[in-house]
């Protein structure tokens, strides 16, 4: 996978899509905003930590040892060449293991698989990550995994992104309607709505919500941010992914003050974390079973 080698172009290129979608130029030496944040994150974390628990395939143990094997989804399948034809049941996913946002979801046995692994090898040729200089999915390895679909009929499942700073989670962004016209929400921990991004009426809250944000503190807690997406579906909540750049700190807020007020809790959690990061190892209390 190509890796940006040439950190004054990271820089410049950096600065240069941040003005693009935000009409200013970021501050990478006393970033205040959340989008800020994200801006030298790409430019300058390289916790080895990041990688692994951005690995779709890696991430699934650490999350079993954290929380309980109930919140992981199975893996029907991984690697790097999808075989000739599915040797699993359908509805089914396939998703890359280094990348976001590249899923193929497959709901019938008569797909045209043959353009299912073109796609997904694809997948495999692209730098991900390279263009926005997201340095962690650099140290992914490419790959393919498939997983069972989780959601109803033919609807994706709800998304539920828990923004964790300094091991407390204190937003939620609920995603609508995925495979159709996508917009979202954004709400503090107590469900009352903060961004101002849809005029679509607020759904009601998940019925797990509390221990959902319980397995996101708990699953960001050795770091100063962390958003963890999960999904609330009929067998209980299940764990998504862990995201370290969120829509790459590209997707503005409404209103602006909220990128400023989640700024302040990233950089009030930095301030609280030790020196040296801990090493990933699990967590060792079990959250409570899943009623």
């Amino acid at each position: 996978m190509i890796v940006p080698a040439d950190p004054v172009l990271s820089r410049f290129r950096i600065a240069l899509t941040y003005f693009w979608r935000h009409d200013r130029w970021p501050c990478f030496d006393h970033p205040q905003t959340f989008t800020e944040l994200v801006q030298r994150r790409k430019l300058k974390d390289r916790d080895a930590r990041l990688p692994v628990l951005s690995d779709k395939v890696r991430v699934k143990r650490h999350v079993a040892q954290t929380l309980g094997d109930e919140w992981v989804i199975p893996t029907y399948w991984s690697g790097e060449t999808l075989p000739m034809q599915a040797e699993w049941p359908s509805p089914y996913v396939v998703k890359s293991r280094h990348g976001c946002n590249q899923n193929i979801f497959v709901h019938s046995p008569d797909v045209d698989f043959a353009g299912v692994r073109k796609a997904a090898h694809r997948w495999l040729r692209s730098g991900y990550g390279y263009w926005l200089d997201e340095w962690l999915y650099s140290q992914v390895p490419a790959g393919i995994l498939v997983e069972p679909f989780i959601g109803r009929a033919q609807r994706l499942p709800l998304d539920y992104k828990i923004y964790v700073f300094g091991g407390r989670a204190e937003f939620i962004q609920v995603h609508l309607d995925r495979g159709g016209r996508h917009r979202w929400i954004i709400f503090d921990r107590d469900w009352r709505r903060v961004s101002a991004q849809t005029s679509d009426a607020d759904p009601i809250p998940p019925r797990s919500l509390t221990v959902m944000l319980d397995a996101a503190e708990a699953l960001g807690r050795d770091f100063d941010f962390v958003r963890v997406d999960l999904y609330d579906v009929d067998t209980g909540p299940k764990f998504g992914e862990m995201t370290f750049y969120p829509g790459s700190g590209l997707d503005p807020f409404r209103p602006v003050a909220l990128d400023g007020q989640m700024g302040a809790l990233w950089r009030q959690a930095q301030s609280s974390m030790p020196v040296s990061p801990p090493q990933l190892t699990p967590v060792g209390a079990m959250l409570p079973a899943i009623a």
